[in-house]
């Protein structure tokens, strides 16, 4: 294959449904129960095989990535020529148009849309195990975001169930411009039952059409929304933002947030909602999407 060979993978933002906090293991790591799918947009990565391991951040938010040498990118890479013999590396560049320590998984979907790329300049096959090795050993969030589809992700992340056929979910995504890192909002979570029943991926699968999904995640919580409102109070008014919205059937934080989502019955009702949005908080990074049916 030329060192000149380039490839180009889309990262699409993942959106966490749902979220139940489980519990504290002993090492740290927090057990979860969380739905997932994912938004129509996210960061682009693109790769050219040949030379050293290099990365590259541009694009919208590019300084607010952090040091190139600790992206997950390049954390990503290292571990899958760990566990690959004469793995060919390169060059990386990363369009970072997500927020960051955002609740969108930005840097997960980042690293698995790099791995992705090594797999097809390396002809590795996607249920390669090395590959999925590599993904747990980047981060807890990798694995679910290596195949981007709908799915019930629960362990540390690493649990996870054959993809969902649902249907697509009209969203508008509302961030106020806060970073609100993972690590700050478990450590003010306070272990409490989950107010919300377990999933069963079977029964998710069922799910005949929009209506059915809007009314199972009704059901359904966000365990960090306290805590993440505990340590960034903006968070409850951006929530309180989202349900004022017209046609708004549920509002809810999206991983350790700090953005939120809102769920409409139409595309059209939640464009038009983003656009509201857009223009009371012109703040605020606010899209309208359509969170992905696999």
């Amino acid at each position: 294959m030329s060192s000149s060979a380039s490839f180009v993978e889309n990262a699409p933002a993942k959106i966490n449904l749902t979220l139940r906090v489980l519990g504290r293991r002993s090492d740290g790591y927090h057990e979860i129960e969380s739905l997932v799918a994912f938004a129509d947009f996210g960061d682009t990565v693109s790769f050219s095989r040949g030379g050293e391991l290099a990365l590259t951040v541009r694009g919208p938010n590019a300084e607010k990535a952090g040091a190139d040498a600790d992206n997950l990118v390049l954390k990503a890479a290292q571990a899958l020529a760990a566990r690959v013999a004469g793995v060919g590396l390169g060059a990386f560049v990363l369009e970072k148009r997500l927020p960051v320590a955002a609740g969108l998984g930005g840097g997960s979907a980042d690293a698995a849309a790099a791995l992705r790329l090594l797999a097809r300049a390396n002809n590795l096959t996607v249920d390669d195990g090395r590959l999925h090795d590599a993904a747990r050993a980047t981060g807890a969030d990798v694995p679910v975001c290596l195949d981007p589809r709908p799915r019930l992700m629960r362990g540390i992340g690493e649990i996870l169930s054959m993809p969902l056929k649902l249907p697509a979910l009209p969203a508008v995504l509302a961030n106020p411009g806060v970073a609100l890192p993972t690590k700050s909002v478990f450590a003010a979570w306070e272990h409490a039952a989950s107010e919300a029943l377990p999933l069963d991926a079977t029964a998710v699968a069922k799910i005949g059409n929009r209506e059915e999904y809007l009314q199972l995640l009704a059901t359904q919580v966000n365990d960090l929304e306290g805590a993440a409102i505990a340590v960034e109070p903006v968070i409850a008014e951006v929530l309180s933002a989202l349900r004022a919205l017209a046609g708004c059937r549920l509002a809810r934080m999206s991983g350790s947030g700090a953005t939120c989502f809102a769920l409409f019955s139409a595309a059209a009702a939640a464009i038009e909602a983003a656009k509201a949005l857009s223009s009371k908080y012109p703040h605020w990074w606010v899209r309208a999407s359509a969170l992905s049916g696999g």
